[in-house]
């Protein structure tokens, strides 16, 4: 049977083009593999339409707005989601407008399908108090405790992103003064994080109680299973879920309703803010391309001032405050200055 062109197209896209001319991570592709994965089973039961027989010609702004309703109605996905999808597909659709001008009115009718708005969420971060009580937790008398206190301590310390910490391998460490990590974010660019000092002790013991500080275990994942296999996201959420539920169980502290691996990112962030370190050195530690994505979290904490501001004045100010159109005084006063 002879390949479709939304085939050969999309085949380019997802093995050539985002890994050779983007350089985009493998995490990347597997996402967008997982949209045209979506959208393949919705052309299939929806449509009747088998991926061997569908064709770029069909796929238009109506397949797509009844494919993105089908995601969020159907499946039940978050806003977000749906957002997540459809960025897969304009991304697919700016690579086939160059590679297929004749149908440039198809795509940029495609391109010119809006996000849908919402609600953004609050910034989630942990206190002071809060982390100091979840680093407690790690049992420092067993191996796994260790293991799970150095993982928590560089996951705040370096405000990485999970997958960055998955990806960190030996050699990315360098333990001398001054100390620090080489995190690859999005788009495979790197960074170099710098250690506090009590961070570098813990991942120095760490790595010589593993032996991963001999030259033939450069490539070896820092953190890693039972199996010596580098930890799965999931992995690492289990580990944080493990010591959130010991922390909810003591009760001494409040936490986030849900406490994610990329709550710790915020709390560095969220931290560093406090200490008014300036936006831009907060932006170079996180990876953000663009300072506005920073902007969050002075936005975030001007927001905490503000609710911390209005329970201070609802109790300090305690008496009735007289209406002003009631201040004889003062109604002469404007009365003579208009006249």
């Amino acid at each position: 049977m002879k390949p479709t062109d939304f085939a050969k197209l999309l085949t380019a896209y997802l093995s050539r083009h985002l890994p050779g001319q983007r350089n985009v991570s493998v995490n990347t592709i597997k996402s967008y593999s997982d949209t045209f994965k979506l959208f393949l089973r919705f052309c299939h039961d929806n449509r009747g339409i088998s991926p061997e027989y569908l064709t770029i010609a069909y796929v238009d702004e109506e397949l797509i707005y009844s494919f993105l309703s089908w995601v969020e109605n159907v499946r039940k996905c978050s806003i977000s989601t749906r957002n997540q999808r459809l960025a897969a597909i304009h991304a697919f659709f700016r690579y086939v407008q160059i590679e297929a001008p004749e149908i440039i009115l198809q795509c940029q009718r495609i391109l010119a399908i809006p996000f849908k708005k919402h609600g953004k969420p609050t910034v989630s971060y942990l206190t002071a108090d809060a982390l100091k009580v979840i680093l407690k937790q790690p049992d420092r008398t067993k191996p796994a405790g260790r293991r799970d206190l150095a993982l928590l301590t560089i996951l705040y310390d370096t405000g990485a992103r999970v997958q960055e910490l998955i990806d960190l391998v030996v050699k990315d460490i360098r333990l001398q003064s001054p100390a620090i990590v080489v995190l690859t974010g999005k788009g495979r660019k790197t960074r170099h994080v710098p250690l506090m000092s009590k961070t570098a002790k813990i991942l120095s013991d760490y790595l010589v109680e593993r032996s991963l500080n001999t030259p033939f275990m450069r490539e070896h994942p820092v953190f890693y299973n039972s199996q010596r296999k580098m930890l799965t996201r999931a992995g690492v959420g289990y580990i944080i879920n493990k010591y959130m539920e010991a922390v909810r169980t003591i009760g001494k502290t409040s936490l986030p309703d849900k406490v994610s691996p990329h709550v710790f990112r915020h709390t560095k962030a969220m931290h560093l803010l406090q200490a008014n370190v300036n936006l831009v050195y907060i932006r170079d530690l996180l990876g953000h391309v663009n300072i506005s994505t920073t902007e969050i979290y002075a936005k975030a904490d001007s927001e905490v001032k503000r609710q911390a501001l209005e329970k201070a004045y609802i109790e300090v100010v305690t008496d009735e405050i007289p209406a002003w159109s009631e201040n004889e005084g003062l109604m002469n006063w404007l009365q003579n200055f208009c006249n």
